[in-house]
């Protein structure tokens, strides 16, 4: 269905209030629902699934250190709005076909409160998952100031359910970051990018197969990946906002299932970067153009303080979809996101950018205890679909990663293959140490690592704590992080939301440290 950009207004999403706060802690409920929203004025309401009745959910607002509890409650039908692969883990005959869990991605918590895949639960808490342990999650919020979000992790539906609705923000705030006078109140701004198609009576469109599928492909089929033709913004499709004469705080969250986005304004000025996945970024770092993957956040200020009242500025999107396939644009990917309008100051901007925002020290490589491969595997199932893995394991192949808490690991992750892949590690934010170029021809055909460039340290924009590391193809990717304080299982898995569930996630589980290593260099 083919929509005009630039007719509705951005929706703000509200803040979350608490049922409860006490000196102990702040206790939310949080309803999953099916509901009807309306994506664009000219599409009719649309049948979708949101948090607390709204696309995105409300964001929810807390202090560094604030004790917060949630219940998540699933009171979703039982018939899944979209088409659902039942050869897929947890989606096999005799399982729900409907089940949820909330993933704060980004958030250091206790492996009951992380929305482990298994942790599923249906409406009413009626049937639960194997890893299910606790209704209330519970969030200790022991880091600095950043932007994480919510969002849906059922082992073998979660491109389905976080495309339904099921995704929102999560702002953890403190002293600090107030002190450096950013843009704020209505001039800090959410902005939850998602690419939607839909059918001629405004219905969501999700692929129950591939084009043309081969006979062996069972009747309903995951596809490699799925990118919309409509670009959502808040909640809507291509909006506009008005903004004043004055510097604009941006949270940018890239909520799709697979679409990359390189963004840029077409009036040719630069995006201020103050912040990524894990918070501030040392300084502010000046970019004609930010490339965001799946689950990635950037923290940006906007000036619009030079541009004439009148002016129409367009955030623009270059990225091919798949990411980076080919050397043509790829008809699904759309030039447009969102338009600025720009209207007169109503007040005096007392807004600052600092020169410095941040102290962020880097992970020493002598403190580095272990070096683990994690290689990004390409292969094909019994019904000869494309099969994306990690380490050539499957989900259910149990673990082979098992980190002690406090220590610090080096993990080379290996992409010999095609395209870009986010890769996300729960409960920790790591730092991105560099990236080498190899001969991926010599590496697949015989295993061995022949660099054949030096290390690249990444760019000014990536020195924060991040949470998604973007990896890129025919290149080695290294990070550091150190694991803890808690222990137990968690996953690690590519975020583009097709791969996550087919089959492109592995747990770890995260041990008590038995000793000290007296030899701790890491050495690549």
């Amino acid at each position: 269905m083919k929509l005009k950009p630039f007719v509705d207004p951005l929706p703000i999403p509200r803040i979350l209030k608490p049922k409860e706060r006490t000196k102990d802690k702040t206790y939310y409920e949080v309803t999953m629902r099916q509901i009807q929203h309306q994506f664009h004025s000219k599409l009719p309401p649309t049948t979708c699934w949101g948090y607390e009745g709204q696309i995105p959910g409300p964001t929810i607002e807390v202090e560094e250190g604030e004790n917060v509890h949630i219940l998540w409650k699933n009171e979703l039908p039982d018939k899944h709005l979209l088409p659902v692969d039942h050869t897929l883990h947890g989606s096999h005959e005799g399982m729900p076909e409907v089940r949820t869990v909330v993933h704060l991605h980004g958030a250091n918590v206790d492996p009951e409160s992380d929305g482990h895949p298994d942790a599923w639960f249906t409406n009413g808490f009626a049937k639960c998952g194997p890893r299910f342990t606790q209704k209330v999650y519970k969030y200790p919020n022991n880091q600095p100031a950043t932007t994480l979000w919510y969002h849906d992790h059922a082992l073998g539906i979660t491109r389905l359910n976080v495309y339904a609705g099921l995704a929102g923000m999560y702002i953890i705030r403190n002293e600090q970051e107030r002190a450096l006078n950013l843009p704020s109140g209505i001039y800090e701004i959410p902005l939850v990018i998602q690419d939607k198609t839909f059918n001629e009576d405004g219905s969501l469109f999700y692929p129950s197969n591939v084009e043309n599928p081969p006979p062996e492909y069972p009747p309903v089929s995951i596809t490699p990946g799925f990118a919309g033709d409509t670009i959502i913004v808040n909640g809507k499709a291509w909006p506009y906002l008005e903004v004043e004469q004055r510097k604009y705080r941006f949270r940018i969250l890239n909520g799709s299932n697979e679409r990359f986005y390189r963004m840029r304004l077409d009036s040719g000025q630069e995006f201020i970067q103050i912040g990524s996945d894990g918070g501030l970024l040392p300084r502010p770092v000046r970019l004609e153009e930010i490339v965001i993957g799946p689950a990635e956040r950037a923290d940006v200020i906007i000036d619009f303080s030079n541009q004439p009242a009148g002016t129409s500025i367009i955030l623009t999107n270059t990225a091919r979809t798949p990411f980076d396939f080919g050397q043509e644009p790829n008809p699904l990917t759309d030039g447009r996101i969102m338009q600025f309008r720009v209207i007169p100051r109503t007040s005096e901007d007392t807004s600052s950018i600092p020169q410095f925002l941040t102290n962020i020290k880097r992970f020493d490589e002598c403190d580095i205890v272990r070096t683990r491969d994690i290689t990004l595997d390409v292969g094909t199932d019994k019904y000869t679909r494309l099969l994306f893995l990690l380490n050539n394991h499957d989900f259910i192949d149990g673990v082979t990663e098992d980190p002690a808490a406090g220590d610090i690991e080096c993990w080379r992750i290996i992409n010999a293959g095609l395209g870009v892949h986010p890769i996300h590690i729960h409960q920790v934010q790591f730092q991105v140490l560099d990236r080498t170029p190899f001969d991926t021809a010599v590496y697949n055909q015989t295993g061995r690592i022949r660099f054949t460039g030096e290390p690249e340290l990444p760019p000014a924009n990536e020195r924060g704590w991040k949470d998604t590391v973007q990896a890129y193809p025919g290149q080695i990717t290294r990070v550091a992080m150190r694991f803890g304080p808690y222990t137990g299982r968690y996953v690690y898995h590519c975020h583009i939301l097709e791969h996550e569930d087919h089959d492109m996630m592995r747990p770890f589980d995260v041990v008590e440290r038995k000793c000290i290593p007296v030899d701790s260099c890491c050495k690549k």
